[in-house]
C-alpha cells in the first residue's frame, strides 16, 4: 500500500465529515487507507464514521489519550509506505497526495513535508512553516515579535527546506517516522510537531515546505483558546527545551518560570473583537444553477444561487458565501476563498449530501456549524 492517512478526532464530528470527504477525493487514484482515531469524543463522531465511511479503519478510544499517543496508535496499524498526519478540521485539494508522492520520491534524504495552510477566511497561516523555537526565539514570540519564529526566509508559495512543520499536516515515510520515534508521548497536545521536526533534522533528514499546495485549516476546532490551552501550549514548550536544550536544573527552573508567566499573561482577558458589519449579500455557489436553495439556515434572506465564475467576476464583498461541495472541486473553492479574502466575506462549505454547512471566521476561535 502506498499511503495511510491518520486523523485523530476529538469532538468535531461535522468538521471530520467534511475532512473525510476531501481526503476521499484526494485518494481517488491512490492505493491508500484512512485511519481515524477517536479520542473518546462521546458524541456521534464514531457512529458518523461507521455510517458514512464504512471503509475507514476506526479506532475508538475509551479515554482521551492525547494527540501524540493517538497518532502513534494509528501509525502502528498503518500499512502504507507513506503516512500523513492530518487534523480533522482540514480540507484538502484533490491533487494534494498525488503531487506530494511525486515530490517525495524525487528528493533524497527527505524527512517530513508540510503544505501551505489557510484559515476559514482565506488568509495564510504562518505556522505552516516555522524556525526552531530556541529560548531567544520563543521569548521574542511571547513578547509579540514573530519575525524569527516563522520561517519567513521562504515565501508562502515557495518550495524549500524549513526547520519546523505544523502537526495539522505532516507527510512522511512511515519507516522514517518509526525510526525517529514518532511523536513523543510526553506531549499531550502541542509541541509534538516541533519535537518531531527537530528530531528528524538531528538524524540528518531535511523537512520540506511545499507551498504550491494549499489546504484549509479551520484551526482550533478541538481546543478553545483558554487557560487550559495556554497551560498545555507553554507546558509543551517547557518539555521541548528541557529535552533538547537543558543547561541544568537552575536554567530549567528559570525557563519554567518564564513560560509560566507567559501562560498567565496569555490567559488574561483579551480586548473584545470589533463587531463585524452586517452581511448584505447571501450566495450559494454551485455549478448547478437550476438548483434551489433548500437550506433553512435562519439567515436574513434566501441564498441566491450563482456560479463560481460569477463569484470571481463579481469580486464579492460583504457577503455570506456557501460553497456547494456536491458540484465544485475543492481546489476551486480554495482558490475562490484566497481571491476573495479580506473583503469582509464569510465563507462556508456544504459537504455533499449533508444537512449542514461548516466554516470559521477567525483562526483563534472555534468555527461554526449551521444545521437545517
Amino acid at each position: 500500500m502506498t499511503l495511510s492517512v491518520i486523523i485523530v478526532n476529538y469532538k468535531v464530528p461535522y468538521f471530520l465529515q467534511l475532512c473525510l470527504q476531501s481526503v476521499t477525493r484526494a485518494l481517488e487514484y491512490i492505493d491508500a487507507e484512512i485511519i481515524v482515531v477517536d479520542n473518546a469524543s462521546q458524541d456521534f463522531s464514531v457512529s458518523m464514521v461507521q455510517q458514512y465511511f464504512p471503509d475507514v479503519k476506526l479506532i475508538a478510544n475509551t479515554t482521551n489519550s492525547g494527540f501524540s499517543k493517538a497518532n502513534n496508535q494509528g501509525v502502528a496499524q498503518a500499512k502504507g509506505e507513506y503516512i500523513c498526519i492530518l487534523n480533522p478540521d482540514t480540507v484538502l485539494p484533490e491533487n494534494c497526495f498525488s503531487t506530494l508522492l511525486k515530490f517525495a520520491q524525487s528528493v533524497t534524504n527527505i524527512g517530513a513535508i508540510g503544505i501551505r495552510l489557510i484559515d476559514g477566511t482565506g488568509n495564510y497561516l504562518p505556522e505552516s512553516k516555522r524556525n526552531l523555537p530556541t529560548i531567544n526565539v520563543s521569548v521574542q514570540k511571547f513578547t509579540g515579535n514573530t519575525s524569527t519564529y516563522y520561517a519567513n526566509q521562504l515565501a508562502q508559495d515557495e518550495i524549500g527546506e524549513v526547520p519546523v512543520l505544523v502537526g495539522a499536516f505532516m507527510f512522511i515515510k512511515k519507516q522514517v517516522y518509526m525510526d525517529s520515534g514518532g511523536f513523543d508521548e510526553d506531549y499531550f497536545m502541542y509541541g509534538e510537531d516541533i519535537d518531531l521536526s527537530y528530531t528528524l533534522n538531528k538524524k540528518g533528514f531535511s523537512n520540506y515546505y511545499y507551498g504550491k499546495i494549499t489546504a484549509v485549516h479551520f484551526k482550533g476546532e478541538s481546543s478553545i483558546k483558554d487557560k487550559i490551552y495556554a497551560q498545555r501550549f507553554f507546558g509543551a514548550m517547557h518539555i521541548f527545551h528541557k529535552k533538547h536544550f537543558s543547561k541544568g536544573v537552575i536554567s530549567d527552573w528559570i525557563l519554567g518560570l518564564v513560560l509560566k508567566l507567559s501562560s498567565i499573561s496569555y490567559s488574561l482577558p483579551k480586548s473584545k473583537k470589533k463587531s463585524e458589519p452586517p452581511i448584505s449579500n447571501f450566495y450559494l455557489v454551485s455549478e448547478d444553477l437550476k438548483s434551489k436553495d433548500t437550506m433553512r439556515l435562519n439567515l436574513e434572506k434566501e441564498l441566491e444561487v450563482i456560479s463560481l465564475a460569477q463569484v470571481k467576476k463579481a469580486m464579492l464583498t460583504n457577503s455570506f458565501v456557501v460553497f456547494d461541495l456536491k458540484t465544485l472541486k475543492i481546489t476551486a473553492i480554495i482558490d475562490a476563498m484566497t481571491l476573495l479574502k479580506n473583503n469582509q466575506n464569510r465563507f462556508r462549505i456544504r459537504p455533499s449530501n449533508c444537512n449542514f454547512i461548516a466554516g470559521s471566521d477567525s483562526s483563534t476561535d472555534r468555527g461554526e456549524i449551521q444545521i437545517w
